[in-house]
């Protein structure tokens, strides 16, 4: 299941990444392709809520040699 997990935010990375390459380039109109437009959107306001809790839960993980050499100084 993390891999499908994984799988989709990479997906919706590389949707994210060329929807601005061609909208960089000229090719797509944000008025013209609005469905489009509104996905994107959403895959990015998806992107950062992930991006958020990530964060959160990877400031929790301590690696474990870390705390033993932490705990080996006496601090």
């Amino acid at each position: 299941m993390t891999t499908l997990r994984e799988l989709f935010w990479v997906l919706a990375l590389g949707i994210i990444g060329c929807f601005v390459f061609f909208f960089a380039l000229g090719a797509i109109s944000l008025t013209d392709a609005i469905g489009v437009t509104v996905l994107v959107g959403v895959l990015c306001l998806l992107w950062a809520v992930h991006g958020a809790t990530m964060r959160h839960h990877v400031e929790r993980r301590h690696d474990p040699r870390l705390t033993h050499a932490r705990e080996r100084r006496g601090f």
